[in-house]
């Protein structure tokens, strides 16, 4: 993933501001001709450890925990998984310390994945953020729910969020989370920031899927808000 930077092939540069506009622009001549609208869905992909902490999985930030996924080693089923939900996904939306963690890494790799990845719409939720480095980017620095919402009336599939636990958290305890996916990894850290913060109310879910690909138990679950 990467913010700003270059225009890419469409022409479309790095973008800055709220969505409400360019959304009422599309949608309002669709519903006056009795068009019905696709949403998209805010799916969250992360990985987890046995005991719900996400954080510093890859060992980059000096975390004392850090560095867990590498007990799996390099995994061909999971490098697959990765690329099928970045082929399906229609944009990312990411908070800006995961957005800019991304944007140093992604520009300079090649391959299928990365070509994806560089290519896909990215949205970086950010109130400080004015220079976003990766291409086909836009800020949102608006209300994160209405920004929010509003993309998911203008992305038709999914919106995938990976690591910015602040942004999830926020994002489910005002329902906005349509599907977590979740790999879980086979080790307890017993410290750091979880995926989970506190909510008002119980968040039900629907469990959907199960997998286990070479040691790692992958978990989809559906909100149960509708149910």
């Amino acid at each position: 993933m990467t913010p700003g930077g270059p225009a890419n092939e469409t022409g479309c540069s790095a973008r800055h501001g709220g969505l409400a506009g360019f959304a009422a622009s599309v949608w309002f001549p669709l519903l006056q001709r009795g068009a019905e609208p696709r949403w998209g869905k805010i799916v969250v992909s992360e990985n987890v450890a046995l005991d719900g902490v996400i954080q510093d999985p890859a060992g980059d930030e000096g975390f004392r925990a850090c560095g867990w996924v590498d007990l799996i080693g390099n995994s061909p089923q999971l490098a697959k998984l990765a690329l099928d939900e970045v082929l399906a996904a229609g944009a990312l939306l990411l908070g800006r310390r995961s957005y800019e963690w991304l944007a140093a890494r992604w520009p300079s790799r090649s391959g299928e994945l990365a070509d994806r990845l560089n290519s896909l719409p990215k949205y970086v939720v950010s109130a400080t953020l004015e220079h976003p480095a990766w291409n086909n980017s836009t800020v949102l620095k608006g209300d994160v729910l209405n920004e929010v919402s509003t993309l998911k009336q203008h992305i038709d599939g999914d919106i995938v969020i990976a690591g910015s636990f602040q942004l999830v958290r926020t994002l489910i305890e005002h329902d906005l989370v349509d599907e977590l996916r979740l790999k879980i990894f086979p080790v307890a850290l017993g410290v750091g920031e979880c995926l989970f913060g506190e909510t008002s109310d119980k968040k039900p879910m629907r469990l959907t899927g199960t997998q286990t690909l070479e040691g790692i138990a992958y978990l989809t679950y559906q909100s149960g808000r509708d149910a």
